[in-house]
């Protein structure tokens, strides 16, 4: 096709008016809609109680600051009511029969979840539980260094898609955040970092 034939560029520019005006709409929505003063948690709907741990991305994508108190709440409810007993993240509760994705059966505890978990812990400050979440995921590498998507709750067998790249991200992007807080954390205390990077903890799962 000649350049005669290419469509014509949209221009953006007249348009950020209108997308501005959505943005601060759905901002609007969610933080007087989406907060539930029941779950004291960020909600996986309007008007529900049910958590949902892609609402870890509240901090980490700079919706709300991460010091924000239903930041901190959202983070709490998570990690004390969305895990299971190995400490990995559930992305949400699932029920008999069908869910809210509209799937029926049961779901492992997501990997990518759990370094969301660690990853929103690191950027609100609190880097030794950033670190305890984030160690207690990366013991799920395998022997060649690759994640899947999920594990099975009661046995720890790895599941879903395998190798599964966004369970990597979420290791890169956590691990990122852990070493950026611990210098931080060190540059204000006049001290220096620890050495080396966050490493996989010995030991078993």
């Amino acid at each position: 096709m000649g350049p005669s034939r290419w469509p014509t560029r949209s221009r953006a520019g007249d348009r950020t008016t209108d997308w501005h005006a959505a943005a601060a709409e759905i901002r609007e929505a969610i933080l007087t809609r989406g907060w539930s003063d029941i779950a004291k948690s960020f909600t996986q709907s309007f008007g529900s109680s049910d958590l949902d741990a892609s609402n870890l991305m509240i901090p980490i994508v700079g919706f709300l600051p991460a010091d924000d108190p239903r930041v901190l709440a959202t983070i709490d409810a998570v990690a004390e009511r969305l895990t299971d007993a190995r400490g990995l993240v559930y992305r949400y509760r699932t029920e008999s029969g069908t869910n809210a994705d509209g799937l029926a059966g049961e779901e492992g505890a997501f990997l990518l979840c759990t370094f969301w978990l660690a990853q929103a812990l690191a950027v609100s400050g609190q880097v030794s539980r950033a670190r305890a979440v984030f160690e207690r995921a990366i013991r799920y590498v395998n022997d060649v260094g690759l994640l899947a998507e999920e594990a099975e709750p009661a046995t720890g067998e790895l599941l879903g898609n395998f190798p599964q790249a966004f369970s990597h991200i979420g290791l890169v992007n956590a691990a990122w955040a852990i070493s950026q807080a611990e210098a931080a954390r060190a540059a204000s205390a006049g001290t220096r970092p620890g050495p080396g990077t966050v490493r996989r903890s010995p030991g078993s799962r």
